[in-house]
């Protein structure tokens, strides 16, 4: 299990403030492939523990993301502490791990409701497992959503008052284009299985996806696709009933020049005399293409600001609450991971 950063965890509990998800138990964490929704997943797991409580973060997609991300082994089908998080000179809350597997699932299923625990392992050695959830995706989907159900709906039943075996659940779901699909697959399965005990099962996860318990939270970049891909996710969750939650934006720029500057490159007003001073002030050489390859990049920053201006304020009108994650200098490693914990922390996600 890999140690934490202490420092950078108590300089996040510090800064703590009321969290905007009071009383969700299951969130999701979605966004376009490439914008980083596992680490964003994981530094959300690593800001809730930090409040002190038990969280499970679990994966749907075979990746073994979250094992790389915790710099862990391979997780199997079982749940195991990935990360705890210290505060004050105690342990203030931990992270279990799993990666879902619709097989091993079934398996479980078909055990856990029907008492089938010899036919689902015979089903298993035989192949039938693995032939019925690949030729019918949609059931892996049923399968995979009825874990993740089963994990935020469980009890401790020795402790006292019956309480939840995890206080979260984070799961880093299927990319935003299916999303609604993933989530909503028991409204199917409802449709279908008029009565019995099917039916209760896809009725109990679909309440459970359309409650205030959960939030999926979307993952963007402030890009053109990713963006567009942002609203028409949450557009297509919202026809799903199921309720959206906020939107991140990952590895946000912080520039350099401040925006009267940012202004005057973008309308090419620099004075080239300032950069010359400059240049020769830090005795590098001030000749005219090192100048004009400055002022060049100067302009091309501005265009890119304005351009990540006007995504910005389409984000800002799908109405939902909007975070900004920095981009990362050396990479995702555990240390960073616990930054941009702390930079969830800070702005009231968890």
């Amino acid at each position: 299990m890999p140690k934490v950063n202490v420092e950078r965890l108590r300089s996040a509990s510090v800064t703590r403030r009321e969290s905007d998800w009071e009383g969700v138990r299951l969130h999701v964490v979605t966004g376009k492939g490439g914008t980083g929704k596992t680490t964003v997943a994981g530094a959300l797991a690593l800001a809730l523990a930090a409040d002190g409580q038990t969280v499970l973060l679990c994966e749907v997609e075979g990746r073994q993301g979250i094992s790389r991300l915790f710099d862990a082994p391979s997780l199997p089908y079982d749940e195991r502490r990935i990360a705890v998080v210290p505060r004050n000179g105690a342990t203030a809350g931990e992270v279990y791990g799993l990666a879902i597997d619709p097989e091993a699932a079934l398996t479980e299923y078909l055990e856990m409701y029907y008492h089938l625990g010899r036919a689902a392992r015979a089903l298993d050695k035989v192949g039938a497992v693995d032939f019925a959830t690949t030729i019918a995706p949609g059931v892996r989907d049923v399968l995979l959503t009825g874990k993740v159900y089963e994990a935020v709906r469980r009890k401790e039943k020795k402790r006292v008052h019956d309480r939840p075996t995890y206080d979260t659940v984070v799961l880093d779901a299927p990319p935003t284009g299916r999303i609604a699909r993933f989530l909503g697959v028991n409204a199917g399965v409802a449709d279908i299985a008029r009565v019995g005990p099917i039916r209760r099962q896809a009725d109990s996860i679909m309440a459970l996806m359309r409650s205030p318990q959960t939030a999926v939270h979307i993952v963007t970049l402030l890009e053109e696709m990713p963006v567009q891909e942002t609203s028409d996710g949450i557009a297509e969750l919202r026809a799903a009933r199921i309720p959206v939650g906020s939107v991140i934006v990952n590895l946000a720029r912080r520039g350099p020049l401040d925006r009267p500057t940012i202004e005057a490159a973008s309308a090419d007003q620099l004075p080239r005399a300032d950069f010359v001073a400059a240049l020769h002030e830090t005795g590098l050489p001030a000749d005219d293409a090192t100048v004009e390859g400055l002022l060049t990049d100067a302009r091309e920053h501005a265009i890119r600001v304005a351009m990540e201006d006007e995504l910005r304020t389409r984000l800002d009108d799908l109405g939902r609450p909007i975070y900004e994650l920095p981009r990362l200098a050396d990479g995702a490693d555990l240390g960073a991971l616990f930054d941009l914990a702390g930079e969830l922390t800070k702005q009231g996600m968890a």
